[in-house]
Parts: structure tokens; sequence; C-alpha cells
């Protein structure tokens, strides 16, 4: 069943392919693996038309299985397409597939699109989630700590700014670029519900330039001290 929902896929990527665009997309991407020229919307709406009634099982195995076999790298926006089906939200199962595909993606575009699946988690297993991403916030791994970092975007007044706290904490003084902009994301997106905590956070930690930037972006810039 898995490998038939695979085969529809990839047969529904190919049919809808401009190889025109894929050049470029490659070039956008920094991408070693090619594309098919595929808008990214267009690869998950074939993903989650094909996987339209199929079990949470079924969809479970295609994932790794579209993921790890991919040779075009809208496979692999589909494959990230078919954890998000209300069959999977929350589901615990996805984290060991969440983690992989992370450390094998290796770049921003998977990293930011998994996190969403991350915020599924919070809601469904908050304590079982805020544990996962107090350990992948300490992580070597760059990518795994941004996950962590981002992995309550999009939940307005349910993120728990404990938790924001916790992940962010270990990864200020990091000087990876992707860290430090991960960082003024999620601030800024948390400001649109508490302002003054995201403020009151920025001025009571030392943040990069880049960091404070991006989490002060729609607020008064206001002063305080900053590194790097």
């Amino acid at each position: 069943m898995s490998e038939q929902l695979v085969d529809r896929i990839r047969q529904d990527l190919r049919d809808i392919a401009d190889p025109e665009r894929a050049p470029g997309q490659q070039a956008y991407m920094k991408s070693l693996m090619p594309f098919l020229g595929v808008r990214v919307p267009d690869a998950r709406r074939v993903a989650t038309q094909a996987a339209k009634g199929t079990n949470a099982a079924t969809l479970l195995t295609a994932v790794t299985e579209l993921w790890d076999t991919a040779e075009h790298r809208e496979e692999r926006y589909a494959a990230m397409a078919l954890l998000s089906p209300r069959a999977l939200r929350g589901d615990a199962r996805t984290v060991p597939i969440v983690e992989h595909m992370v450390r094998t993606g290796q770049w921003w575009d998977y990293t930011d699109e998994l996190a969403h699946r991350l915020a599924d988690l919070h809601d469904a297993r908050p304590v079982d989630t805020a544990a996962l991403v107090h350990a992948w916030a300490r992580d070597d791994d760059l990518w795994i700590r941004r996950i962590a970092i981002l992995s309550q975007l999009g939940r307005g007044i349910r993120l728990d700014p404990e938790v924001l706290a916790d992940a962010i904490g270990p990864n200020t003084s990091d000087p990876e670029f992707f860290i430090r902009k991960a960082i003024g994301w999620a601030l800024r997106e948390y400001a649109r519900v508490a302002p003054a905590w995201v403020r009151a956070y920025v001025d009571e930690h030392e943040v990069s330039a880049l960091t404070r930037r991006e989490a002060l972006k729609h607020l008064s810039a206001g002063s305080a001290p900053v590194t790097g």
C-alpha cells in the first residue's frame, strides 16, 4: 500500500513538472539534489491529495520510503507533507521520523517546514515535547537546535514562554547565522501576542545584533546591550 502511494506521488509530481523552472530552484536552495521544477505548494498538494483516506501506519511507512529514496527535492517536500494529515498530528511515532529528516536533510527549508510538526506535538503532548525540545536545543547538530528553537511557531497564545526560553537560552551566544536568525524569528512571532515579554527577554539577555533586529522588527527599537 505504501509503495503504491509513493509511486503515485512520484508520477503526479512528474506530470506537473516544469523543467525550465528546475535549475533556478536548485540554485536558490544551493541544493546538490536536483529539482523537477514543481512549486513547493504544488508538491504539498500532490502529497495531501494522494494521501486522502490513507491510514496512519501506511503514511508513516510512505514518508520514510519517499524521503530516503528521493532523487528530486520535491519528493522530499512531498514526504514532509505526508506528516501533516490529521491522522498523524501530534502522533509520537513521527518524532524519530522528523529527527531523521532534519539530520539527513541538513538545510533550512526542511527544518523550518518540519518545525510545524513539533508544534502539533506541543499541543498533543506538551510535557514530553518540552523535554524533547530541551534535549534538542542542546544537540551538537545546528539544525536540530534550530528546529527546537522554532518548534512553537504558529502557536500564538498557546505558546509556552518557559519552553521557548529554555530552547533559546543555550543558543544565544552561538555565532551561527541560522541559529541567531531562528531565535529572532521565534521571538518576533511571540511578540505578536506578548510584546512586553519579548522586549523584556531581549533587554535582559545578551543576544546578537541580528537576533535583536529580528525580535524587535515590529516593535519600537529601544536600547539594550548586544553582542556580535
